[in-house]
């Protein structure tokens, strides 16, 4: 019988009643073998979320305010949920060793991570699985940088000698054993890499939505939802602000070829999205997947007469890129003309500096900076065998009297990338979902 991964978000063990519904689902497929807990999540739209208590009783604690009493709050919610469910472990005892710990100085990476390790504790207590410390088969080097193939083997063979298994997200250890956190979010990171380690058949990630949309349902009412996407797809949509799963976490899945399934706690028999390498074999009923971007950007361009034929030219244009310490995002160019597209918060701080360097190691006819600009990727496999798509999109912009300040397009045709003015972004974004989804 093969095994899944299921990975639930805070949202989905925000209170009693969550856990709940998070046990009938792993009664549901004794598949579900291992179980990925987030720190509880808000319970209504005021609510905190318990990370955000933990890391401002650390701030809290260092900077001399009154953190035992953001503490307190974070004890009555573990408190109320493990009443509510009649459990029977010392939570008394963690929290007291926790609120120790806080007082005498605990990081801040150790202090954000108490919410998943205790969420993880109540979750064992309940639905009768193994509790698994992170800390003792997640690994980060010296410098923070996640050490995938010590964590894989380390945890591949724990798992083989546990059937059943709570694994709390988000930290892992240094070298030295200090707890180390993942970026916010990075609950999902772990969820990736325990199905890996266990050579799941599937990594479920249960969250409060069903699924992925195709654009965003604060700009397109009524949005339509995604069966089916490739991790290709996946990579293209999240890099451009689509937020559903963290955007590292699909790397270790998408390394051991393991598809992920994107679940509502809430609606636990809706299908929700599906992502796999093979997405291509499933038929898309539209001829994009998915519309998405983010504003703030600036775009420099760089214009010199027969740049083509000068040797070095972008290297040195990026040069002093690297130098001020940015990284760019996009590079469209033309034949006299080379852009850098980078985010406007990183450029600001260092503007005069890259301007007068990229004069001096290029000396071009001219350098502009035009800023305001929102990135807008249309993505879909589908794309590749419709010719005319493009001249579609284009059209669309156009009919809504949107000004295309830049194009950029791979050669896999895989997505097409736009460039307006922020103050266009929303008309954009809808022009272009309209004109391919009826």
């Amino acid at each position: 019988m093969g095994k899944i991964v299921a990975k639930f978000g805070g949202s989905s063990l925000s209170d009693a009643g969550q856990f709940r519904k998070v046990r009938d689902i792993l009664l549901q497929d004794p598949r579900r073998a291992y179980v990925v807990p987030s720190a509880p999540g808000k319970r209504f739209s005021k609510d905190d979320k318990v990370t955000d208590l933990l890391y401002a009783t650390c701030r809290k604690r260092r900077d001399g305010g009154d953190w035992e009493a953001t503490f307190a709050c974070i004890e009555e919610r573990y408190r109320d949920i493990a009443a509510d469910l009649g459990l029977t472990f010392d939570l008394e005892a963690e929290l007291a060793r926790i609120r120790e710990d806080v007082k005498t100085g605990a990081g801040e990476d150790y202090c954000a991570s108490r919410g998943e390790y205790l969420n993880g504790l109540l979750l064992s207590n309940f639905v009768g699985f193994a509790f698994l410390d992170p800390k003792d088969f997640i690994f980060f080097t010296a410098e923070g940088a996640f050490d995938s193939e010590r964590t894989n083997s380390t945890l591949s063979a724990i798992l083989d000698r546990e059937p059943n298994a709570i694994v709390p997200g988000f930290y892992g250890s240094l070298p030295d054993g200090t707890i180390h956190t993942f970026s916010r979010g990075g609950s999902d990171i772990t969820g990736a890499i325990v199905a890996r380690a266990a050579s799941a058949d599937l990594y479920e990630n249960w969250t409060d939505v069903s699924g992925f949309l195709m654009a965003d349902p604060r700009l397109v009412e009524g949005a339509k939802s995604i069966k089916n996407i490739t991790y290709r797809e996946l990579r293209e949509l999240s890099y451009m602000g689509a937020t559903v799963l963290h955007e590292d976490s699909v790397f270790p899945v998408h390394r051991a070829g393991i598809p992920t399934n994107i679940r509502n706690t809430n609606e636990p028999d809706h299908d929700g999205t599906m992502i796999t390498h093979n997405a291509e074999e499933e038929k898309n009923p539209f001829v994009i997947t998915g519309i998405a971007g983010r504003m703030g950007f600036s775009v420099i361009s760089v214009e010199k007469a027969m740049m083509n034929s000068e040797r070095g030219f972008g290297r040195r244009v990026l040069q002093a890129i690297e130098e001020a310490g940015l990284s760019f995002e996009h590079l469209p160019t033309g034949i006299d003309t080379l852009c850098v597209v980078l985010e406007t918060s990183q450029l600001t701080p260092v503007r005069e500096q890259v301007v007068s360097r990229i004069m001096e190691l290029t000396s071009p006819d001219t350098l502009t900076i035009h800023d305001d600009m929102g990135l807008i990727a249309t993505v879909g496999r589908g794309m590749v065998h419709n010719p005319g798509t493009a001249a579609r999109l284009f059209s669309a912009l156009s009919h809504e009297h949107v000004n295309v300040r830049m194009i950029d397009q791979g050669s896999s045709e895989l997505s097409i990338l736009v460039g307006v003015d922020c103050s266009d972004f929303e008309t954009a974004i809808r022009a272009i979902y309209h004109e391919f989804v009826k």
